[in-house]
């Protein structure tokens, strides 16, 4: 998913129109500091306002904030303050789990900004300051984004080891409900999806009894679970097992933002894929083409289709940039999709489907294949930075 976007709440140079300093000079200032120390807004939170003879700086880079105090112009009367985050208003509340089946991350601290991404129930996350009723979060795929305060339990240290070191199950279907009651005819507590990750507390009459983040309890039918350190330790994953994890999620509708069975984009849908078999890879496409090893599939800055049969293994992520119908060679890459073998590739535009680079393949792809600009293999270079194994992961797993 192209994320050419402007976040604004980690970014905007905002004034008042009755400041009484010279704006201008601070901004050059920030706006230099932000393309060193913070030129991704998707990893690197860096916001910078004005109000009368103030200037307030935060960030998530302590280097960014020492480079604005140093950087600060002379001026009488005008007053700095400076902050690093996480914000000490949160009173050591900087740990957090998600409490809901899917919750909707943003780019600013309201229900109508810009859905960003999602984190599934039990998704581990470092909140770093309030405000109104949102935070601003980092997921543990490193990206930062807004999210609704009901949506998740904050913790402090402590509580966060306790949950990390709690027995836990991970949700293995697509779709499903926790229950107040051991019974199928029970009340629901909350849907579940696959991916969710609750605590274990008891085993009763075929049924797990679970606790979720916020302390509530329900019930889920044990068949539909698996216990969560078994799901950890898994072995690394095969092509087919990706391709069979992808093709679950076949007809469900692309979701700007989303990374779920409930909706996905394009980059969400291959980060699903390799999520749901204990792999993490980066969030955006333009991030995912980064990692991995990159494959030969262009002719003088055209599809091969002959060097994509040959280079190609089923698993491979592929890339593609919408500027090249522009005749821009060089553009932003905007979608991405896993490739299956023999020409195949399946992908979430409009829906999650399948697809062919062959011109003689009935689902062919003509918009899709002429603007591939690049593909990379991710099943072996797991444990290379940003291809990690979720057992390898902090967040998910306290290391002693």
């Amino acid at each position: 998913m192209n994320r050419c976007f402007f976040f604004l709440a980690c970014s905007l140079v905002s004034f008042s129109a009755f400041a009484q300093i010279d704006t201008n000079a601070y901004r050059t200032v920030a706006n230099s500091i932000q393309r060193k120390y913070a030129p991704d807004k998707r990893s690197v939170y860096f916001h910078v306002r004005f109000k009368a003879d103030s200037v307030f700086v935060e960030s998530t880079s302590e280097q960014a904030v020492q480079a604005f105090e140093k950087s600060f112009p002379e001026n009488h009367g005008t007053k700095l303050s400076a902050v690093v985050l996480p914000a000490k208003q949160l009173n050591q509340m900087t740990y957090g789990v998600t409490t809901i089946s899917v919750a909707n991350n943003r780019s600013q601290p309201f229900h109508g900004a810009e859905l960003m991404t999602q984190t599934l129930l039990g998704t581990p996350i470092q909140i770093l300051k309030k405000q109104g009723g949102f935070y601003l979060v980092k997921s543990p795929d490193g990206y930062l984004a807004w999210t609704d305060g009901g949506a998740i339990a904050p913790m402090d240290q402590a509580a966060f080891k306790a949950w990390q070191a709690a027995k836990k199950i991970v949700y293995l279907n697509d779709y499903g409900h926790a229950l107040a009651k051991p019974e199928l005819s029970s009340a629901r507590v909350s849907d579940l999806v696959a991916g969710n990750i609750l605590k274990y507390v008891a085993q009763e009459n075929g049924f797990v009894k679970v606790a979720f983040p916020d302390g509530r309890e329900a019930y889920i039918p044990a068949n539909q679970t698996t216990d969560y350190l078994a799901w950890l330790k898994q072995p690394l994953p095969n092509a087919d097992a990706i391709l069979k994890t992808a093709q679950t999620l076949i007809g469900v509708p692309y979701l700007w933002g989303g990374t779920s069975i409930k909706g996905v984009d394009c980059s969400g849908f291959t980060k699903t894929a390799y999520f749901l078999n204990g792999i993490m890879i980066p969030r955006d496409a333009s991030q995912q083409a980064l990692v991995g090893e990159p494959l030969d599939v262009l002719e003088n800055d055209s599809i091969s289709v002959e060097k994509c049969l040959k280079n190609l293994k089923p698993g491979d992520l592929m890339f593609f940039s919408a500027a090249k119908r522009r005749g821009i060679n060089n553009g932003r890459v905007s979608h991405t999709a896993i490739y299956m073998g023999n020409g195949q590739f399946i992908q979430s535009a409009g829906m999650v489907k399948i697809s062919s680079i062959l011109p003689t393949a009935p689902n062919y792809d003509e918009y899709q294949t002429k603007t591939l600009v690049g593909a990379r293999r991710i099943l072996t270079q797991v444990g290379q930075p940003e291809i990690t194994k979720v057992e390898k992961h902090d967040w998910y797993l306290s290391k002693k």
